[in-house]
């Protein structure tokens, strides 16, 4: 089984990946991540990087084909990441969404801890608002130019689920019924 996540910012998707990874024992890739660690070969931040890619495209897709040669050699993983999806057609494809508000508290205080992983810091919760809906808007031009696909089209996705209101645990949880539900054949 091969499970591609994809969703809003701050919505939850690495926790909720780990925990899918943990509960069904597979292994998890995360493309921001190997975003990250490319922009740092390159010597330069995140930000930079994906400024850079928007120039050159050819760049952005020769990351993206490290989704593809994953699922050549292996059958079951999950992996986090916005155009996942559409890359491997034949993956569970879950989306996994917030109320903007939400999310935006979520990384505000995410960021304010020493461990964060993010390289930008926020004045204040609105600031991340308006960078989220930056990187949104920038997302949606850069995959629809490289793939021809609105990653944020809920109705291209398998399992949807917002988390505004629940637990990680309990999103995982529902993920994880709605999973089974789908690979149970339905009575006809």
């Amino acid at each position: 089984m091969i499970l591609t996540i994809s969703g809003t910012p701050g919505s939850g998707k690495s926790t909720i990946g780990k925990m899918l990874a943990k509960k069904l024992g597979l292994k998890r890739y995360y493309m921001g991540q190997i975003f990250r660690d490319t922009a740092k070969k390159k010597d330069m931040d995140l930000a930079t990087f994906l400024e850079h890619l928007k120039q050159n495209p050819k760049e952005e897709k020769e990351i993206d084909n490290f989704i593809i040669e994953i699922a050549k050699k292996e059958d079951d993983f999950i992996i986090e990441g916005r155009t996942a999806f559409c890359l491997l057609p034949q993956s569970i494809k879950i989306f996994i969404d917030v109320e903007p508000e939400v999310g935006a508290n979520r990384i505000f205080k995410a960021t304010q801890s020493q461990n964060d992983r993010n390289e930008q810091s926020y004045k204040s919760k609105d600031d991340v608002i308006v960078a989220n809906d930056k990187r949104m808007k920038s997302d949606f031009k850069r995959y629809k130019a490289l793939y021809g696909v609105d990653v944020y089209d809920r109705s291209l996705y398998d399992v949807l689920i917002d988390t505004s209101d629940v637990t990680p645990e309990e999103a995982t949880d529902s993920i994880l019924g709605m999973i089974k539900s789908l690979n149970t054949p339905q009575d006809t």
